[in-house]
């Protein structure tokens, strides 16, 4: 139904890529706490250039360190929708911290996994629920499948970015934007409705990835703020304008910087992963205000109820909000780091300041009425 967005091969990060980037960006020269992060055999300056710009310079990160958390011991079994090449150099550092650690990941889409510890039941050997989205998170919350994190925790992120009842807490976020080519249009031309975007001179000149979760996500937000109807005139008018179609939002965003498209529609990491090989690429991001076109999801985690070691798992997600995890997520995912200590990489403005409409992160999980209304209007998804 949909594609993991995480998972694009464009984004392939390995452990080596990452100790090079947690030494470039200064984590260890400022941080005594986390100067294992970079290990002494690592002197592959060739992967610092992938980093990209906005890098260097960057504050110490703050928040918590891990060596103010809770140590780790056993084994947990996490059931991860977040896509490896993007999260396991951090698990990989993360137990590598402790001597009797050990994190037994399993990787599939965020769905498959959520239905997959719903259906197993107190069975599921699911200690901890790692998901790409807030949607597949609200399903194991609706199941009643989770775990009422503890206050501590969830007052490290604010409490937009996590579930109103304490089930699930977000780890990094995503905005939806509007990437346009710098030397075909400016900011002041893109509108900041996401209605008015059909109407504009560029429409027939966009991108789109309809098959991707995450612009699943946004039309179903689209869907539950304003209704099917007014949802179904926005898509038909974008495809009487002649929007191309795509396979994932980094090709679009590609797209956009070489010159195929003017605009498009994509989380923000994605003009960032290009910025981070083509500096100069002429590409920026415009955000729409307060509505669907400028939602704000989140991945995050969640203790599964059938865990077998609840405090491990939940100091295990609290390791997701320590310090070093957030300016990972930042550097190296190009998300937003979703505790206020730790500075997003990009000419972005702070989380706190986007303009994000008013909606529970929960409804991305009522998708099916979306996909029905895609495929009403002629999109195969």
């Amino acid at each position: 139904m949909n594609q993991n967005d995480s998972d694009v091969p464009d984004s392939r990060i390995d452990r080596r890529r990452f100790l090079a980037a947690a030494s470039a960006t200064g984590i260890v020269a400022s941080a005594g706490c986390i100067g294992s992060l970079t290990g002494d055999d690592d002197d592959d300056d060739d992967d610092i250039g992938l980093i990209g710009s906005g890098m260097e310079g960057r504050p110490a990160p703050g928040g918590t360190p891990i060596a103010d958390m809770p140590e780790l011991s056993g084994t947990l079994s996490l059931y991860s929708g977040r896509g490896s090449p993007l999260v396991s150099p951090l698990l990989d550092y993360i137990e590598d911290l402790y001597d009797d650690f050990t994190v037994d990941t399993r990787y599939e889409a965020s769905t498959t996994l959520a239905n997959e510890i719903e259906t197993a039941g107190s069975a599921s050997d699911a200690d901890v629920f790692f998901s790409v989205n807030a949607g597949a998170l609200g399903l194991l919350d609706d199941a009643g499948r989770t775990v009422t994190l503890p206050d501590d925790v969830q007052e490290m992120v604010p409490q937009q970015y996590r579930a109103n009842d304490g089930a699930w807490i977000g780890t990094s976020g995503r905005a939806r934007t509007i990437p346009y080519n710098t030397e075909e249009l400016s900011e002041s031309d893109v509108p900041d409705d996401i209605f008015a975007v059909p109407d504009t001179e560029f429409a027939g000149k966009m991108g789109w990835a309809p098959s991707y979760g995450s612009f699943q996500g946004f039309l179903t937000a689209m869907r539950v703020m304003s209704g099917a109807e007014r949802t179904k005139q926005w898509l038909e008018a974008m495809l009487d304008a002649g929007v191309s179609r795509y396979n994932d939002e980094f090709v679009v965003s590609r797209e956009v910087a070489n010159g195929q498209l003017s605009a498009g529609f994509a989380n923000h990491y994605y003009i960032q992963r290009v910025l981070a090989t083509r500096p100069d690429a002429p590409i920026a991001t415009a955000f729409t205000q307060s509505d669907a076109g400028a939602v704000f999801n989140v991945a995050g985690a969640c203790v599964v109820d059938s865990a077998a070691d609840e405090e491990l798992a939940t100091n295990f997600v609290r390791h997701l909000l320590s310090s070093e995890a957030q300016e990972y997520f930042a550097t190296r995912t190009f998300e937003y780091p979703l505790i206020s200590e730790v500075e997003p990489v990009g000419d972005l403005p702070p989380v706190d300041e986007l303009a994000t409409p008013d909606f529970d992160l929960a409804q991305l999980s009522d998708i099916g009425p979306t996909i029905d209304l895609m495929r009403e209007v002629g999109i195969q998804v």
